[in-house]
């Protein structure tokens, strides 16, 4: 604008002026569009007033367009009418645009309403009587609006950058003042019609996406609102905008190929689908597996048995499409052969997988096939290595529990220690016996043989006799206030049980001495803090004998055995007595220990 290039101007706003509902770029927009057209009389100035007008209705709702208001109500009066009906249409259009403009919640509201009150005095004070008391009730309304939406917005970061979101504090909290904003303006609390308060909360949504433009929920949110309201049409249209802003979003695919379906879209919504697996970046398993399904719904079994067909020679087929699909012709074709088939065919690619193993172990108990569960069990505990049989094992001893008897389950748990003994997963204890497995043979679903504190106790002991090998002689084992025995599933999880103890080390690495003269400034007076300290009633300490540290002495050197805040003070004297510091001369480089203060306070809260 500077240089006078109005083409490159032009250009420039054609592209970002839509995108970018910011007030200072439309005032300069029509900054540029009156310098153009100033000099060519009554069309100039139609172009001018459209401009004007198409600015209002893009960004009009703004809270802070109240100069724009200002400068078209300004451009209005200086229209020059050379006859009566001129004259009168002039200041209808006036009084048209004060109208709209006290109705937003805008920073010069009041300042509009103060000039609208004057227009129409300055009118007819006869007219203006009437009229002012008709829109004074509304300006209200749009003045107690205006400092509720003031609040959510001085909350909002305005040079915030359009950025992928990193999980900074201060990122989540820009998102959450955006959503609170959203929902104010959704709750249209000036009570206005429904039409004027959609176009809030769409350009609401809009001016939150200048800012959390790589946020996929706001996309969604947007997109869903508008299928909320009834407008299908818009909703795509976010949706493929939300797709070019995050290509790689593969569950805003989903989401947009699912509101293509449901309105009855099948062939854009297949697109879709198509699309997506046909990108190497984004053709992963849970796209071939979502596909399939969406096949299967819309063109039947033969059609996703098909597309099975060819999706299990992809690179990106693992075992979960064959899953995916095993189940699929069992539950939904009623087909228990052809899933058994899958579920065959996958083994001979995935036996290594143990997830696989007990999606098909799990597959045969729905078929009281118990026999061929045994021999599933029995041939991938074979060839799957040690370290990554466990799961499979606890999955066979939950199975013995259900279908073997008392014989077959002690031999196959036998077995299981046996087999986990050679990796050291299980310690040195593992062929020994344990009442942790007497709870797991004898519990149902919620229902356990022991109480909290008993279970808490038993798996306690356990890690203690599996860890017990000069680290836990170290270490402080957190004590909780209990096992949640809802938070234990059957057999296999009572197993690592125990290993839910955690073991608390302090780094002492870094530990240093509080030495007030280390740091220059003003030390707090450690006689009065200690003294403030013992007149409170704050607990001083932990008296459980369970803790390796229960006792005062041990835990706190120099400490009282009764319990009290333990507190060192070397080199000074009583707490009645003098406070003032030994005058003996401290050598440099060298610590001085009889003049070195020690507070050590022990607050549990």
């Amino acid at each position: 604008m500077v240089a006078n290039d109005n083409d490159a101007t032009k250009q420039i706003f054609s592209r970002c002026l839509l995108n970018c509902l910011h007030v200072g770029l439309w005032r300069c927009y029509i900054r540029f569009i009156s310098k153009g057209n100033e000099n060519k009389g009554v069309e100039g100035r139609d172009e001018t007033k459209k401009a004007f007008e198409f600015m209002l209705y893009h960004i009009g709702t703004d809270i802070a367009s109240g100069p724009l208001w200002m400068e078209y109500i300004s451009f209005l009066k200086s229209l020059l009418a050379t006859t009566v009906q001129e004259e009168s249409q002039r200041m209808t259009n006036v009084r048209k645009a004060y109208q709209k403009a006290i109705l937003i919640p805008t920073h010069h509201v009041e300042q509009l309403w103060k000039d609208y009150e004057n227009f129409e005095n300055s009118v007819s004070r006869a007219l203006a009587k009437g009229l002012l008391a008709e829109y004074q009730q509304k300006y209200i309304s749009a003045r107690a609006v205006y400092r509720e939406r003031k609040k959510l917005c001085d909350e909002i970061d305005g040079n915030k950058l359009a950025v992928p979101p990193t999980g900074s504090l201060k990122e989540e909290q820009q998102c959450s003042a955006w959503r609170r904003l959203l929902a104010f303006e959704k709750g249209n609390p000036q009570r206005i019609d429904s039409a004027s308060s959609g176009k809030r909360v769409a350009f609401t949504y809009e001016q939150c996406l200048m800012y959390l433009y790589h946020y996929p929920d706001i996309w969604y949110d947007y997109a869903t609102w508008h299928v909320g309201n009834g407008s299908v049409d818009s909703a795509i249209k976010v949706f493929q905008r939300a797709l070019k802003a995050l290509p790689d979003s593969e569950v805003l695919r989903y989401a947009y190929a699912e509101l293509e379906e449901c309105r009855g879209g099948i062939q854009g919504s297949k697109k879709i689908y198509e699309n997506l697996l046909r990108n190497s970046s984004t053709a992963t398993a849970l796209g071939y597996i979502q596909f399939l399904r969406f096949i299967r719904r819309t063109e039947g079994v033969e059609a996703a048995r098909k597309f099975f067909s060819e999706a299990r020679k992809s690179p990106n087929c693992t075992y979960q499409v064959f899953v995916a699909y095993a189940m699929m012709a069992f539950c939904l074709d009623k087909d228990p052969k052809v899933a058994h088939n899958v579920f065959e065919a996958g083994l001979k690619r995935f036996m290594h997988e143990p997830a696989y193993i007990l999606e098909y172990a799990d597959f045969l108990c729905r078929l009281n096939d118990d026999r061929n569960v045994r021999a599933l069990f029995e041939r991938a505990l074979s060839l799957l290595p040690p370290e990554e049989s466990t799961e499979v094992w606890n999955r066979f001893i939950k199975f013995e529990q259900t279908y073997g008897d008392l014989t077959s389950m002690l031999k196959v748990e036998q077995r299981r220690k046996e087999a986990l003994s050679r990796t050291g997963e299980e310690g040195s204890t593992a062929l020994e016996g344990s009442l942790l497995d007497v709870v797991s043979r004898y519990s149902f679903m919620d229902l356990w043989p022991c109480s909290s504190r008993d279970l808490d106790h038993i798996a306690r002991q356990e890690w203690l006799a599996k860890n017990m090998n000069g680290k836990s002689e170290r270490a402080f084992i957190a004590q909780p206030s209990g096992f949640d025995k809802n938070s234990f599933g059957q057999g296999e999880n009572i197993k690592s049980l125990a290993s839910s103890a955690k073991i608390v080390r302090p780094d002492l690495s870094r530990m240093v001495i509080y030495d007030p003269r280390q740091k220059p400034g003003p030390s707090p007076d450690v006689d009065m803090v200690i003294s403030a300290l013992l007149q409170s009633d704050i607990p001083s300490g932990i008296n459980d004998s369970s803790l390796p540290f229960s006792h005062p002495s041990s835990a706190f050197p120099g400490s009282s055995a009764t319990g009290d805040v333990p507190a060192l003070i070397k080199g000074r004297p009583a707490l009645n007595g003098p406070t003032s510091r030994s005058s003996r001369p401290l050598l440099p480089n060298k610590r001085n220990e009889p003049e070195t203060n020690y507070i050590l306070v022990g607050i549990i809260l």
